[in-house]
């Protein structure tokens, strides 16, 4: 084998570069971007850059002198046009690029709204490094910002907006915040945070459309409510970028279909990151996941399996958030509990709430409680007495099977 092309500009792209050079491949690494930065971090685009505690630089998976050591030649703002699993090619532009294995970490794209008014100034989403330069630039003068969407990613916005003294509202279709991640525990818990900070959120509220006055947006329309807003940020959803693979004849179904080794439907094409759907032997089911630890891993596993290795991928989903001064850490769906256990107060700010089936502990939310959500790791799958779960006299750790 001589050839490997990525396409990506992620975390998954960066990281299957860094894993090839490692496990020794020697041959060619074409790296395809179609943002005219590498490979860079997204999760705190919508926290530390744009509060602008970030600089850019820092967010680069791998630093320019990197690819440049190891040989890789990198190929920003380019757009792939068409990849044609019979050739073994990949065509940007006019230039075409042969390969003995693809990976494709192509990501995915904000859910855009098709409604009156939404091609009006000051409507933005955040997905890339450009979304949040173009938001910061608005933010800077804005006094009151809408954020369309209860989610992490407009919760960790509504967190950074409200701090730097900006009016916020938040809309939410479903009647809590948080609704299609996490329990409703957990969604009164952040709910009172954000309005103790000043966030008005307004749940089983439908944003219908926008007002603006020459061009620029001026009101967010909610039924007979006009909610005031000279910014607005969209965070209803990411959609998988998959046109690529659709047109190459690859199997999609919510994803790039891989198998546990993130091999596609092609024996020579391997995919990783949120544009995959995976099989996961640990919790008996397919997943596509928009998740940092979910595209390293999968990149470290397809890196392995390209150059002729057979490596399984399967592991427990892992996530994180972070608004104001608080870290939650999950592990693992809360969604498949028949019962939760309270771990420290949440008065405190510093507490775990633990979610079992059957006696087992199969997730965790972690708030400012990084020891109990890295014990939780460990104690996945295990049958723990819900008394000694909720004990803050029990060192978690002595609930850890022995080996």
């Amino acid at each position: 084998m001589t050839n490997i092309v990525i396409i990506g500009g992620g975390q998954a792209a960066g990281q299957a570069v860094a894993s090839l050079r490692q496990e020794g491949f020697e041959g060619k690494i074409d790296l395809i971007g179609e943002e005219p930065s590498l490979p860079y971090q997204r999760p705190p685009l919508s926290k530390a850059y744009l509060s602008g505690a970030l600089e850019a630089s820092k967010l680069l998976v791998r630093p320019e002198k990197f690819y440049q050591d190891r040989d890789v030649a990198t190929h920003l703002g380019s757009p792939v046009k068409h990849i044609s699993p019979q050739e073994r090619t990949v065509t940007v532009g006019e230039t075409e690029f042969s390969y003995d294995k693809l990976l494709i970490a192509t990501g995915g794209r904000p859910r855009k709204l098709t409604l009156p008014g939404s091609d009006l100034s000051g409507i933005h989403y955040l997905r890339t490094l450009q979304d949040v330069d173009n938001i910061r630039a608005h933010m800077a003068t804005a006094k009151n910002l809408c954020i369309v969407g209860g989610g992490y990613i407009g919760l960790e916005v509504a967190s950074v907006a409200v701090t730097l003294g900006v009016t916020v509202n938040v809309l939410e279709m479903e009647s809590r915040i948080l609704q299609r991640v996490t329990t409703p525990f957990m969604s009164d818990f952040y709910h009172q945070l954000h309005t103790e900070r000043g966030v008005h959120i307004h749940t089983e509220t439908t944003c219908q459309g926008f007002r603006g006055q020459s061009g620029k947006v001026s009101h967010v329309l909610c039924g007979n409510q006009e909610i005031e807003a000279d910014l607005v940020i969209v965070g209803i959803g990411i959609i998988p970028n998959i046109e690529l693979a659709e047109t190459a004849g690859l199997a999609c179904d919510n994803g790039i279909l891989v198998d546990d080794h993130c091999k596609t439907s092609d024996d020579n094409i391997f995919a990783a990151g949120d544009c995959t759907n995976h099989p996961n032997a640990l919790l008996n089911r397919r997943l596509r996941l928009e998740s940092v630890p979910n595209a390293m891993d999968q990149a470290r596993t397809a890196a392995t399996n390209m150059l002729g290795g057979d490596k399984t991928y399967a592991t427990v989903p892992w996530f994180w958030s972070d608004q104001y001064d608080l870290k939650l850490q999950m592990l693992g769906f809360s969604q498949d509990a028949d019962a939760a256990v309270l771990r420290g107060d949440p008065g405190t700010r510093q507490f775990a709430q633990f979610y079992l089936s059957e006696g087992k502990i199969i997730a965790v939310d972690a708030v400012n409680s990084p020891k109990e959500f890295m014990v939780a790791k460990q104690l996945h799958g295990v049958a723990v007495s819900p008394e000694d779960l909720a004990n803050l006299d029990v060192d978690l750790k002595s609930l850890v099977p022995s080996t």
